[in-house]
């Protein structure tokens, strides 16, 4: 398991990197501490998992809702809809974007030791004011960026009370705050030893699902689609010698 420590000298290596107003020595030190990480047995960087998400909103709010969709989505990537999975490109395809697109962020990343599968959970807002949850799952490329595999999205219900909004004094300098993301990186086994299988999920008669993990075996992840149309996603990861849920998100029946 990678210590505290470690981490904390990792994250140094790569402010280091951001301050340094030479891009060449900026690429020599995040070469340093990705081969730093290395040496630890661990490449995930939840960080730019975080960043491609965050990248992605912008996107969206600056370019087009569905714009930004596609440009974001894997090839085989799906966006699990109210009916099922919806292959994502082919459906994108024929979306125009709405005028205004939904706002979001992420809150949490889990990635792999390796690095090569994340999920994100974070919150959305509509623009008519809906606000709700969402889990997208992203997998490595061969050009070393991330990108979706798996988008759900579901509203609150019951919705949050609406809060007043505070009166701004007229001259008054507003400074935004910054958003909190909690960043995780699996355990990775021990060298030539893989992670356990993680239990077996049992479902009943009637759900369909499918699990996918990730090459080191070390964070998995299963949609699920119950009668109804009751959909929910399940992340699991490998942690101090044991498998742990990361997040459980349902979207629930919709009554029509």
């Amino acid at each position: 398991m990678i210590s505290r420590a470690t981490i904390a000298l990792a994250m140094l290596a790569t402010l280091a990197a951001c301050a340094s107003p030479q891009r060449q020595q900026m690429e020599r030190e995040r070469r340093s501490a990705t081969a730093f990480l290395e040496r630890q047995g661990s490449i995930g960087d939840p960080g730019r998992v975080a960043a491609a998400d965050f990248a992605f909103a912008k996107m969206a709010r600056e370019e087009g809702q569905w714009t930004a969709f596609r440009e974001y989505a894997a090839d085989d990537a799906v966006i699990h809809g109210r009916g099922g999975l919806v292959p994502a490109k082919p459906w994108l395809a024929t979306q125009e974007d709405p005028e205004q697109a939904v706002a979001w962020g992420p809150n949490e990343v889990w990635s792999s030791c390796d690095g090569t599968l994340a999920a994100t959970h974070g919150r959305f807002q509509e623009p008519e004011g809906l606000v709700g949850s969402y889990v997208s799952v992203w997998e490595l490329q061969n050009d070393n960026s991330y990108k979706y595999t798996y988008d759900l999205g579901t509203p609150d219900d019951p919705q949050p009370v609406p809060q007043p909004r505070e009166e701004i004094p007229e001259g008054a300098i507003v400074v935004p705050g910054l958003t909190a993301v909690r960043g995780m990186v699996a355990d990775c086994p021990a060298a030539g030893e893989s992670a356990p299988l993680p239990p077996l999920k049992i479902y009943d008669a009637g759900v369909a699902s499918d699990t996918t993990r990730s090459a080191d075996g070390t964070l998995e992840w299963t949609w699920v689609h119950a009668p109804g149309d009751l959909r929910r996603v399940e992340v699991t990861w490998w942690r101090d010698g044991e498998w742990r849920e990361a997040v459980s998100l349902v979207a629930p029946v919709v009554a029509e």
